[in-house]
């Protein structure tokens, strides 16, 4: 289902209730089964009351006077409504569990989907800003929390409120003159129960938080621990990790400090109640103002009427914790998509790309790129030089719409990248970047991933291309080698070759190369170069490299810094200008013109 935007000033219980309108069908189903068990499993103390009724009373029993005759057919017809009552009572549990299950397993599911969704449209600048850790507890953590509450809450407070209401009435029909003492402790019961959970509210908000940051530590560390492995730091990750951890039981106990306080209270308002009926409502049945089946009904109604408000304190808990985490969810669904997809779809894209005096800055610094504009006219292969920072890479991620441009437009055949819907825009564009990442799984489904259709034969062909089926085939399963969480089994330059791999068998219009060779040894550069000029032919690539030896025959090649296009020309022009690019070749290799 889809998410419609809910206030953010309203309660998290009333957002839940807003977003779970797809669901009405089934919550009220799930509803119903809760409340008829619930009268059902109340019946059983009136037919003892009926039992004690027709033992004292006997001929002048209250079934006696609905025509049945004989104590022992009138204890028959009390045995058969107990066996009718008690199928009842178990057919409607069994229904309502399955159907509360079932719910809380169809919002969960669905909840976890819309939001991951969700988080797949956001900015960039959203990860940036935000832990792994802290989104995974989001995505799983509070999700599962609110499931709890679904699947066993709900129906709880439920089925108490069904309790209370008619066990109230049924004492003001059968006894109003001693249902006031039992009724007197239900109101103190409900204002205690809406005090703790003001005072619940705030806690469990901060253990939600809490359990949060332990999580966003545990899993830079589990990503990082090459890193602490290498720097001997295992024992102050350790320190650090108890100190979140520390916080979070901190957080944790001071909840259950409050929570655990609420039933031993109940328990005492209670006690007043029921002794009072059991005291009192068996002196008036002694005086013959109470009947004795009468009586024995309010002292068993008396107790289901207020012992399961003792529970209140466990579901008062879960409902907490649910809200706390609800509101973190929510949150998270209404946070603004600010990268809005256009519609139009590129069916042949020739991969002519046009900058026009495009500037953009990040969050709350100064301008990376400024007043750029450039052109890459299709089937060429520009290149892409400068410092740290001057905005390289930046430009990918513009190009593939993964930040909006603030100023200026940049075009793909003429159509700016806005109107292009971001499948057909992403879908024309291969990226090779320096940071490779691999999914865990097979080497055979890395190469083939965003190609799900590939054949083995395609992948295998694409892998030559690459030149990386040589040592794939040396791989201990071959192109069913498990690579491990990020390509970890892999080496640098065999993480690169896959990636080239990958995008060779997309086949797209458009390849960027982002620092593609940075981090291999020459004889991997030498190879993946090699593979390189197979799949640049006629295709429009824009590569971004430090290493000049690796771009001297691009078509023409740009210098950047400070996010402005100082340089442009091929290679032996620039060199010849004897300008930043001369002296980039000159640190590079000692040479001042091409070889």
């Amino acid at each position: 289902m889809t998410h419609r935007q809910s206030p953010q000033n309203q309660h998290p219980i009333q957002r839940l209730i807003y977003y779970g309108q797809g669901y009405r069908p089934l919550i009220w189903q799930a509803t119903t089964c809760s409340i008829v068990n619930k009268l059902f499993d109340l019946a059983p103390p009136i037919l003892i009351g009926m039992a004690v009724d027709v033992v004292v009373q006997q001929q002048d029993s209250l079934i006696a006077r609905f025509g049945v005759e004989g104590i022992f057919n009138q204890l028959l017809v009390l045995s058969v409504l107990t066996v009718i009552i008690w199928g009842f009572e178990s057919l409607f549990q069994y229904a309502y569990e399955r159907l509360w299950r079932n719910l809380a397993q169809n919002i969960q599911h669905d909840l976890r989907l819309e939001t991951y969704a969700h988080l797949q449209k956001l900015e960039m600048s959203f990860f940036e800003e935000r832990s792994t850790g802290e989104l995974l507890s989001i995505l799983n953590d509070d999700i599962n929390q609110l499931e709890r509450f679904l699947d066993l809450g709900a129906n709880e407070i439920l089925q108490v409120t069904t309790t209370v209401i008619t066990i109230s009435i049924a004492f003001i029909i059968l006894a109003p003159s001693v249902a006031w003492m039992t009724m007197i402790p239900i109101p103190i019961i409900i204002w205690g129960s809406i005090a703790f959970q003001k005072l619940l509210a705030p806690k469990y908000t901060q253990v939600r938080e809490r359990v949060s940051f332990l999580s966003s530590r545990i899993s830079n560390n589990l990503s990082g621990i090459m890193t602490i492995k290498s720097f001997t730091t295992e024992a102050y990750e350790i320190e650090r990790l108890r100190v979140e951890s520390e916080a979070y039981r901190q957080s944790n106990q001071s909840a259950i400090a409050l929570s655990a306080a609420f039933v031993p209270l109940i328990r005492l308002i209670i006690l007043i109640g029921f002794t009072a009926t059991l005291l009192i409502g068996g002196m008036r049945a002694v005086e013959g103002d109470l009947a004795v089946g009468t009586y024995s009904v309010l002292v068993f109604m008396t107790q289901r009427l207020l012992w399961p408000l003792t529970r209140l304190g466990q579901t008062l808990d879960q409902y907490q914790r649910a809200m706390a985490s609800t509101a973190r969810i929510m949150n998270l669904l209404d946070t603004p998509i600010t990268i809005h997809p256009g519609s139009q779809v590129l069916d042949q894209v020739r991969g002519d790309i046009e900058l026009h005096d495009i500037t953009f800055a990040y969050a709350e610094q100064k301008p990376v790129v400024e007043n750029l504009s450039l052109r890459i006219p299709a089937g060429q292969t520009i290149a892409i030089v400068g410092s740290t920072g001057s905005g390289k890479s930046t430009l990918v991620k513009l190009l593939l719409r993964l930040y909006e441009v603030q100023k200026g437009k940049i075009t793909v055949d003429d159509v700016d990248i806005r109107d292009i819907s971001l499948y057909s825009l992403r879908k024309a564009i291969g990226l090779v970047s320096q940071d490779v990442f691999l999914f865990h799984g097979t080497v055979q489904e890395n190469i083939a991933y965003g190609s799900s259709d590939a054949t083995l034969n395609e992948i295998v062909w694409a892998a030559k291309q690459a030149e990386a089926h040589d040592f794939i085939q040396q791989l201990p399963r071959g192109y069913e080698t498990i690579v491990g969480e990020r390509g970890q089994k892999l080496s640098g330059g065999q993480r690169q070759r896959l990636a080239i791999a990958r995008a060779i068998l997309k086949n797209p219009p458009i390849l960027i190369l982002d620092e593609a060779t940075s981090a291999v040894d020459n004889e991997t550069e030498a190879a993946i170069a090699r593979s390189l000029e197979h799949i640049t032919q006629d295709r429009t690539t824009i590569a971004i490299a430090h290493r000049l030896s690796t771009i001297r025959n691009a078509d023409c090649i740009y210098v950047m810094e400070f996010g402005r296009m100082i340089e442009s020309g091929t290679h032996e022009q620039l060199l010849n200008q004897e300008g930043v690019y001369a002296n980039l070749w000159r640190v590079q290799t000692g040479v001042v013109s091409s070889v």
